[in-house]
């Protein structure tokens, strides 16, 4: 698109109605289908419990750092009771170098606890019951939720939380309230891919510094877009 013609879309997103909105939230979906058909979590994960606790560890830490940090975990602690009955100071060892080790190291031991004594043991599978446990927010039982169980959530990370702001999908800053935002614009069952696609857009495109507007997809339908 040619820079007048997208200075002129620009000056239109400004009264852009919800119908208009989500009309092109659709184009942008589907211009991810063909470049990211089949976005995941990058966290390693094989069981809910090992999700949940994945998530609560990547809390300001980079998913690799994690990866690397449960593959040992996971062998260690294999079962919710296994954390419940960990030592503090072992655990927080064993977490270190993801940063802010005794509060997570306190989350995960507080969380499974209650996952042992209250759900026999299994990750609960509600938004209401994940968000009671100690560490995990909405964007953390939304991961869980999608990702373990297969029901539909808006992940906001880091990433997603950028785009939402500069695709002009959300105004806000909080995150509960961008999620909110877009659950008014997208199709339930396109939550947890729409989070995933946008994620990985953020990583490989959309950077926080410079993003590659020149080389993006979905350019035309960005209100940022810098040509």
């Amino acid at each position: 698109m040619e820079f007048e013609a997208l200075k002129k879309e620009k000056i239109n997103f400004q009264y852009e109605d919800l119908n208009s909105k989500k009309k092109r939230v659709q184009s942008i979906i589907s211009r991810f289908r063909k470049e990211y058909p089949n976005p995941k979590c990058h966290l390693d994960f094989k069981t809910p419990l090992e999700l949940l606790v994945a998530t609560i560890l990547s809390a300001q830490c980079t998913d690799e750092r994690v990866n690397q940090v449960t593959k040992g975990l996971f062998k260690k602690y294999r079962t919710a009771n296994d954390y419940a009955n960990a030592h503090q100071e072992e655990l927080e060892d064993d977490v270190r170098s993801t940063g802010f080790f005794r509060n997570k190291a306190k989350a995960v031991i507080n969380s499974c606890r209650v996952i042992d004594q209250r759900y026999n043991g299994k990750v609960p599978a509600s938004m209401e019951s994940l968000t009671e446990l100690d560490g995990v927010g909405r964007k953390t039982a939304n991961v869980v939720l999608g990702n373990a169980y297969g029901i539909p959530g808006i992940i906001v990370d880091t990433h997603v939380k950028r785009l939402a702001n500069r695709i002009g999908l959300s105004s806000k800053t909080d995150p509960d309230k961008i999620e909110a935002d877009m659950m008014e614009l997208l199709p339930k069952e396109e939550w947890t891919y729409f989070s995933h696609a946008l994620s990985d857009h953020g990583r490989k495109v959309c950077h926080a510094r410079k993003p590659l507007c020149k080389s993006c997809k979905i350019n035309d339908l960005c209100p940022s877009a810098e040509l």
